[in-house]
């Protein structure tokens, strides 16, 4: 016997059980017979199978529009407000930066900083000549101590 007709062997027992036990202690129209037999069947055989939840949509904490201000970003997720917002994603829902930019429908640029604090790292590294390239100094202070002149 295949597995599917194993099944329906099991739920026509189990009904004929039910049925009969519903029968027993109630008194029940003989035309309404068959409507009980359908109604026990049908409820035993979605009892079997598995629910599928309703996908509700989530709806962002604030507008993506008010998300970014100048000194933070507001998660749409949680409305945390956060200078950083990458970490935070990581830690605490599992979320790379894309993924919250798909989930959200975000554009590609979608800062993950906030504007003020981008612009005082990028301030900051400016200053101590970090994007620079370093050029060779020509014919600059010897390095080390001075050679003793040779005799």
């Amino acid at each position: 016997m295949t597995e599917t007709n194993q099944a329906h062997a099991e739920l026509l027992a189990l009904t004929a059980d039910i049925v009969s036990s519903h029968f027993a202690n109630n008194s029940v129209a003989p035309v309404d017979v068959p409507g009980v037999i359908e109604s026990v069947y049908a409820t035993l055989s979605r009892l079997g199978s598995p629910v599928e939840a309703p996908v509700a949509r989530q709806e962002p904490a604030v507008s993506v529009r008010s998300s970014i201000k100048p000194d933070y970003i507001i998660c749409l997720e949680d409305g945390k407000k956060l200078k950083m917002l990458k970490r935070h994603l990581m830690t605490r829902y599992g979320m790379t930066p894309d993924d919250y930019r798909a989930k959200w429908g975000l554009p590609a640029d979608y800062p993950m900083v906030a504007p003020n604090y981008a612009e005082q790292r990028r301030t900051l590294a400016k200053s101590i000549g970090l994007g620079t390239k370093r050029v060779a100094k020509v014919g600059g202070k010897p390095r080390g101590r001075p050679r003793k002149n040779p005799v």
